[in-house]
């Protein structure tokens, strides 16, 4: 029976499936005499200077629009979508930029199976506003067998190292600061006020243990290892019990607690610690989405600020309520003109977006950057030049006061880590951590 291209494309799809839910090595050799297959009926591939065709630029995005973490997909495509709808709508770049969609529910093996489409039907030109560790983690080795290809991932919404150093590291562009800056950052403020006894709670998986291993790195560095640790499964809703984590925390007696994980499980954490009277400062990674955290937190609450009080998180993009910041009022405009809508197609849980949130600014500042790599590709638009227009971004201003600079040995753009704590019924800037604890 003939081969239809349509056909090796599902087989090369099927095949890479298999190595990256397996270790065999029978299945990873296996995988190159499926590619070779798809290379020879498509000769165009296997280049690295597939060029758009048309007027269009398609980016390919897998990303949770469904399940307890969908607010964290909508939030980055809704932030990034605004940007792209202006630059689109002003013919700023000459061509369109339009985003493929898929779903992942924040699940790794979706993930793979949309990374395959993506890259082997779809033929988008790279892969852009990836969410989660877990998942990311995943479509890695896909890229590195992939390489000739030159399809790389740009701005995931992961602070997660795999993508920062090898094996993997020269496959991806980060824009946002790492979760080890950002542990770091939490356990050197806290020691600095005395709170030396931290615990953790985190998801068991690579993302829980991406940041378990930053916390655990900033306790050695002032000769100390956290008191506790508990972990939950990835997809817990807000209606789980965490009350067995907290009594496990709780014996330890922490100064405070460091949590790695989503909204939905770090609120049920952060209630049920208040609830069994375990009254410390609770740390969230930026990861956790504020505003769906600090919303299942407080919503139908006659005391809401009881379960705010000690919570701090901290962000990797300033405080979208800073209107000295140029980015941001361009942000709150672009924002509030266009209103993205994730398509009707991924939108079939319910969900309230928020008009701004720490998420779609990010998603923001990641599609800003993206059309200027974009622009400075020029008419040439072949992937094998694209790893040369952004290594020439340098000193770049995103109009957030922190130049942006890339590199061979440095892929990571932005370097800051701010930290917010709920007044109000917001997140504000905390700038003074000993008035705070005081």
């Amino acid at each position: 029976m003939a081969l239809t291209r349509r056909s090796l494309l599902r087989r090369g799809a099927a095949g890479l499936l298999a190595i990256c839910c397996s270790n065999r090595s029978k299945a990873r050799t296996g995988i190159g005499g499926v590619f070779d297959m798809v290379v020879a009926e498509n000769p165009g591939s296997g280049t690295g200077k597939e060029i758009p065709s048309g007027d269009e630029i398609t980016l390919g995005v897998s990303a949770a629009f469904s399940g307890p973490s969908r607010g964290l997909g909508r939030e980055l495509y809704r932030g990034a979508k605004a940007y792209f709808d202006h630059v689109n709508e002003n013919s700023l770049l000459g061509h369109r930029i339009t985003l493929k969609l898929y779903d992942d529910g924040y699940q790794p093996d979706p993930c793979v199976r949309n990374t395959m489409k993506l890259m082997l039907e779809d033929r988008v030109f790279l892969l852009f506003g990836y969410v989660g560790t877990p998942t990311v983690t995943r479509v890695l080795p896909l890229l590195k067998k992939f390489q000739n290809e030159r399809v790389y991932l740009f701005f995931p919404f992961t602070g997660a190292q795999p993508q920062r150093e090898p094996p993997y590291g020269e496959f991806a562009f980060n824009l946002r600061a790492s979760y080890r800056q950002e542990t770091s950052g939490l356990v050197e403020n806290f020691v600095r006020v005395g709170r030396k006894r931290i615990a953790v709670f985190y998801q068991a998986d690579a993302y829980g243990r991406s940041g378990w291993a930053g916390v655990r790195a900033a306790l050695g560095e002032h000769g100390g290892q956290f008191v506790g640790e508990a972990t939950y499964r990835r997809g817990q809703r807000f209606t789980s019990s965490m009350r067995a984590q907290v009594e496990i925390l709780k014996a330890t007696s922490p100064d405070a607690v460091i949590c790695i994980g989503s909204y939905a499980a770090c609120a049920a954490f952060a209630r049920d610690a208040v609830d069994l009277d375990l009254r410390v400062p609770i740390a969230n990674l930026s990861f956790v989405g504020s505003e769906n955290l600090l919303q299942l937190l407080t919503q139908d609450r006659e005391d809401p600020d009881s379960y705010t009080r000690l919570l701090v998180n901290s962000q990797v993009v300033p405080s979208y309520e800073d209107l000295s910041i140029p980015a941001v009022r361009e942000y709150r405009q672009l924002m509030a003109r266009y209103d993205p809508q994730v398509p009707a197609d991924l939108a079939q849980e319910p969900y309230q977006p928020f008009p701004q949130s720490f998420v779609s600014l990010e998603g923001f500042l990641n599609a800003k950057l993206m059309t200027e790599i974009l622009r400075r590709l020029g008419e040439d638009r072949g992937r094998a030049k694209l790893e040369e227009a952004v290594f020439s971004v340098q000193d770049f201003d995103l109009g957030i006061g922190e130049m942006v600079s890339f590199g061979p040995n440095r892929r990571q753009g932005l370097q800051t880590v701010y930290y917010t704590i709920v007044r109000d019924g917001r997140f504000v800037t905390l700038d003074d951590w000993e008035s705070w604890l005081g």
